[in-house]
Order: structure tokens, then C-alpha cells, then sequence
């Protein structure tokens, strides 16, 4: 039966790959794509986990079926069923290839096999890429899919290994379920899930005093975090052995912003959280213990979703704080969500610029293009609009809950981190639905969003006369 089923599963992923330079026939943009890719991953998700054999009791609803998906595919870790107890070993396997088709995206997959061929999908299929990517030159694009993948599944072999040795007196039926919770907190941490296979997350009864795995969790959600790009600039071989050589070169603006306010912000959620929790979540551990749990709830709210603390007893100055992290985010192009570190760094920089009356945004003696700074303010708008309008939805539809723990539920599943205080599995069916479209645009980002809907934009070579307006 086992080999049956490989072989069905090895069948229909050999027709997809046949089938997925048919896409270019569509008349879609590449924002347009990347959105339908993710919309067929749900849906594709959501129907195996409606099949008998997924969960316990053979039945789920299709908005808890939808809502599952979404979450696992946008990699967010929102559950509004207890993941642990609700669902098979099959149901399982399948949340967790959705967080691995939705981490590295589902596109990059048919890339990977469009790349081989000498069909002209692929140079289509190169150019999505290089626009999600960022990448500078088209011919790059095969070789970043190449190194994607293959750090993904080195870093989740890594840390599955590291996981399986790091469980102390945590009793497990045999080896095999051992390697299979490790394997699915692996890919879960270095996708920036946040599912586990506790029905507590990592606060579970005996998981929670493990440090030693904590620490694995949090490296492989910082470099899942980090982005594939500035990974490959930062810690690649190549790129080291490079600079060791030629010590003029340097990392990229981009890897060096994206490196620097990721540690600075790790460093300085782990102190808000330690000065602010000492007493109350913080006051049973010793000094180490405390500060590994305060680092791994600033890592951890970076978009990974996992917890070692009771985020219903949180303090509030504390949820707000997490809340301005988790509108922050990742790194750029990671499997991470939020506006993104970079975009913050620039409208920080922005301001500042502003305020001293200097005419461009210099980073490391480089001077960031306008149109980067206009990206990063159009995306810090829409984002900031889109978690104001849910979560003005949410007070209406569900009036009895404490609006501070709403606005944490919509900033969490905006920005794909999937920490909660308690109410996803209370919510209303509108309330479901509100989070499951705030879970699937925070992952296709705002900006693409509007890229797709909006019409083609016709240069002319004229322009209006100026007109001064009273802005502040």
C-alpha cells in the first residue's frame, strides 16, 4: 500500500511538472501567478484535509478545512483545531508539505522543473522569479533556485538531526515518532510556521524546559528568516572565501541592513521582554534559562509563531511591543512575512533624511534609489491599512472580545507569525474569514496584491504644472 502511494503521489507531481508550462498560455502578470499559485496550494490543501482519513473523527468543516490550509500554506501557524490531536499522521504529512511548498513557494517548485526544459515556459517561469527574488539578472535566477532548495533541505535535514538528539526525557513511542517530531518542527521553524505537533506549541509540559532545543529552533528560524538571497551573499562558501581573498569586497547594502536590524531587533525584544516579564513569565528560571526564553520569544515573534510562554498572561505593554515586531518581520525574499526589515530600515532612514534636510537615503556610503523608498512607503501603507480595516471587521464581528487581543490576532496573521492569546479557535465564522484573507495577503504581500488588480500604467512624456500643499 506504502509503495502504491509513493508511486501515485510520484505520478502526480511528474504531470505537474508536464503540465506547468501550460501556465504561460495564461494572460496573467507575474503578481497575477504568484497569487494563483497560492490560491490552487489552499485549495489543493483544503480538499486532502476534508478526506476521512486526515483526521481522527473522519470529519472536519470546510471553513476549519480552509482555514488549516491557508494557515499551513502561508505559513503562518494559526490552528483553530488542536493540530496534535485533531489530525492523522497522513493529516500531518500533508499540513507539512503545505508549509514546505508554501515556505519556498509553490511557483519556485514548477520553476525548478521548468528551468530543465527547453520549453518557453521557462524563460517566463525565470522572469517570475527574478521579480520575486529581486534578483539583478535573469541568468541568475536557475542558479538561486538551485541554492534555495538545496539550502532548505540541508538546513531542515541539519536540524531535524539536531532536534531528534536535543528532546532530553520527552518519551516518544519509537524512534520513527521521534524523527517524525523533529522533522516536522524542523520544517515548521525554518518556514516560519509556528505549527507543532503539541497540542501547547514548545509551552508543552517538559518541551518548554529544553533549551537546548530552543536554541536549534531559533537558528533555524533566524536563517529561515533571514532571506535566501542574503543568506547565499552572507554565508555561502563562495561568497567567504571570496571576501577572505579580496578583502575589498563586501556584502551587499541589502544583506548588511538585512543583518544588522534583524540582530538589533532579536536584541532588543529579548530586553523588553526580560525587563518586562522578570517578574511574572521570567520569575521561576535562572539566568541563563530566562535569557534564552526572552530571546526566543523576540525571535520567535519575527514571524515563526512558536511559544515557551503563556501568551494569555502576557502583559499588555508586552503583546503591543510583539505586535510592532510582528508588523516589521523577516528579511526580504525569506519565508518569513511582515513589511519586511529592510522596508522599515529605509523609512526609518527616510525620515530622518527628511528631517535634516538632506536630499537622498545613504546606507553603508550608498545612496538608495527613490523608487525603493516609494516601494517601501506603498507597502508600509497598504499594510498598515489592510490591519486597520480587519481589525475594525473584527470588533464588529465578534463584539465580546477584548480588542487588544484581536488586534494581536490580525497582526499576527497579517504578518504570517501565528502567535495568538487564546481566541483563534473562538472565533466566528466571520471572524475566521477575515483572518484566513489577512493570512493570504500578509503571505502574497499587499504590494503584489495591488499589482495584480491594478491596470497598466501609460507613460506620457508630459507633466502637470507643481502646486505646493500644506502637509504635518
Amino acid at each position: 500500500m506504502l509503495l502504491l502511494q509513493v508511486y501515485f503521489f510520484t505520478i502526480v507531481i511528474l504531470g505537474l511538472s508536464r503540465s506547468a508550462s501550460k501556465i504561460t498560455s495564461l494572460r496573467l502578470k507575474p503578481a497575477g501567478l504568484l497569487i494563483l499559485s497560492f490560491v490552487v496550494l489552499i485549495g489543493a490543501g483544503t480538499g486532502m484535509l476534508m478526506l476521512p482519513e486526515m483526521n481522527v473523527g473522519g470529519k472536519i468543516s470546510f471553513l476549519n478545512a480552509l482555514f488549516t490550509s491557508t494557515s499551513a500554506s502561508c505559513v503562518t501557524g494559526l490552528v483553530v483545531v488542536d493540530t496534535a490531536t485533531f489530525f492523522t499522521l497522513k493529516g500531518k504529512l500533508i499540513i507539512m508539505l503545505l508549509i514546505q511548498l508554501g515556505g519556498i513557494n509553490i511557483i519556485s517548485f514548477a520553476t525548478f522543473f521548468v528551468t530543465f526544459s527547453k520549453t518557453p515556459g521557462g524563460i517566463k517561469y525565470q522572469s517570475l522569479l527574478k521579480d520575486v527574488l529581486s534578483s539583478d539578472r535573469l541568468s541568475d535566477t536557475s542558479n538561486i533556485l538551485r541554492s534555495i532548495i538545496k539550502f532548505s533541505l540541508i538546513s531542515e535535514a541539519i536540524g531535524t538531526s539536531l532536534l531528534f538528539l536535543s528532546w532530553g526525557n520527552v518519551h516518544f513511542d519509537s524512534w520513527k515518532t521521534q524523527l517524525f517530531h523533529s522533522a516536522f518542527q524542523a520544517v515548521s521553524a525554518f518556514n516560519n510556521a509556528g505549527f507543532s505537533t503539541f497540542s501547547n506549541n514548545l509551552f508543552e509540559n517538559g518541551v518548554r524546559q529544553l533549551y537546548s532545543l530552543q536554541i536549534v529552533i531559533m537558528l533555524l528560524i533566524f536563517f529561515g528568516g533571514f532571506g535566501f538571497i542574503a543568506l547565499q551573499d552572507a554565508f555561502s562558501f563562495s561568497s567567504i572565501k571570496t571576501r577572505l581573498k579580496l578583502h575589498w569586497k563586501r556584502m551587499n547594502v541589502s544583506t548588511k541592513i538585512t543583518l544588522y536590524m534583524s540582530l538589533f531587533l532579536i536584541a532588543l525584544g529579548a530586553l523588553v521582554f526580560y525587563f518586562l516579564e522578570r517578574n511574572s513569565a521570567l520569575a521561576n528560571e535562572n539566568l541563563y534559562q530566562s535569557t534564552v526564553t526572552s530571546l526566543f520569544q523576540s525571535v520567535t515573534t519575527r514571524t515563526a509563531g512558536f511559544n515557551t510562554v503563556d501568551f494569555t498572561k502576557l502583559a499588555t505593554p508586552v503583546l503591543v511591543f510583539f505586535m510592532f515586531l510582528m508588523f516589521i518581520g523577516a528579511g526580504p525574499g525569506s519565508t518569513g512575512g511582515g513589511i519586511k526589515v529592510t522596508t522599515f530600515a529605509i523609512l526609518v532612514k527616510s525620515a530622518i533624511a527628511t528631517i535634516k534636510g538632506e536630499k537622498n537615503v545613504v546606507f553603508f556610503k550608498r545612496t538608495i534609489p527613490f523608487k525603493t523608498i516609494d516601494r517601501a512607503y506603498s507597502i508600509a501603507l497598504f499594510s498598515f491599512s489592510m490591519i486597520f480595516i480587519s481589525a475594525f471587521m473584527l470588533s464588529i464581528a465578534e463584539p465580546n472580545t477584548d480588542f487588544i487581543k484581536l488586534l494581536f490576532e490580525e497582526v499576527s496573521a497579517f504578518g504570517t507569525v501565528g502567535l495568538s492569546t487564546g481566541i483563534t479557535a473562538t472565533l466566528s465564522s466571520a471572524g475566521k474569514v477575515i483572518i484566513i484573507a489577512s493570512m493570504f495577503v500578509g503571505r502574497i504581500g499587499t504590494l503584489t496584491l495591488a499589482m495584480a488588480i491594478s491596470s497598466r500604467a501609460f507613460y506620457t512624456n508630459y507633466r502637470y504644472a507643481e502646486s505646493s500643499v500644506m502637509v504635518g
